[in-house]
């Protein structure tokens, strides 16, 4: 097992937001290179690092933001298909489980009046359960919950809080990790071993794993849902230069 494999599966999650801190700027400076270049932040590097609980993928994390492949896709369709970055009008953002790669970025974007909610994690702004947010109806422009809802054992409520929350007109991006080869979600809460869960659920922390019909349950919630493979509009070259997955589905959700 690989030192971030390890690393990854003995670690609690809020400590690894802590230690991450201190020790990206030490491994960025190790990794500089001309191989991959992160598009968050432009910085290039001979390889990035492996990533995965179970399976590890190689060049999956990025050294100076700690982006993964989702989450540079994600950068790229906000910067060329949305105006997140360049609205005239304030965006207010809500994002459930922030993620470090884009925190600091999003909290200097002046046309953003930007909220961050999680339950656990010691970087979210507000502490809440995302089966009972704190906000009110219609509060918020845009709405990120990426690689969340596979944790939430009753998925169905958060989506509906996720909906509850979002202005008529808003949009979001809600990723998780999905079997695209496989028609319907799977779960099974007999299935308590966390090392028989981290191999049937990909990791012992998940509680089902997501199929085709993902899209289907936040179209019954009441989004309206658009099912983007992103990496079909990118070059070939760049796709290996941000090391991004190719197939990967974007759900970009609306409430019209």
């Amino acid at each position: 097992m690989s030192i971030f494999k390890t690393i990854l599966n003995t670690i609690p999650r809020p400590i690894l937001i802590k230690a991450s801190y201190w020790a990206r700027p030490v491994i960025a400076w190790w990794l500089k290179g001309d191989n991959f270049t992160d598009p968050i932040d432009g910085k290039s590097f001979k390889k990035f690092l492996p990533y995965g609980y179970g399976k590890q993928r190689e060049n999956a994390l990025s050294p100076s933001t700690l982006s993964l492949e989702r989450h540079r896709l994600m950068w790229l369709f906000l910067q060329q298909e949305s105006n997140f970055f360049s609205s005239d009008k304030k965006l207010k953002v809500l994002h459930i489980a922030p993620e470090q790669c884009f925190l600091d970025i999003f909290r200097k974007q002046t046309n953003l009046e930007y909220t961050t909610s999680d339950l656990e994690s010691p970087i979210a702004d507000v502490k809440a359960d995302i089966c009972d947010l704190p906000f009110e109806d219609n509060s918020f422009d845009v709405v990120f919950c990426n690689h969340v809802l596979e944790h939430i054992s009753d998925d169905t409520k958060a989506m509906q809080e996720l909906y509850r929350v979002m202005k008529v007109g808003g949009f979001g991006i809600f990723q998780i990790p999905q079997d695209l080869s496989r028609e319907i979600t799977f779960e099974d809460d007999s299935i308590t071993d966390p090392k028989e869960r981290a191999k049937i659920f990909g990791q012992y922390d998940h509680v089902r794993v997501y199929g085709r019909d993902y899209f289907n349950k936040l179209r019954s919630i009441g989004f309206k849902v658009d099912e983007i493979d992103y990496t079909k509009k990118i070059a070939p070259e760049k796709l290996e230069r941000f090391a991004l997955m190719k197939g990967e589905i974007l759900p970009v959700c609306y409430k019209n």
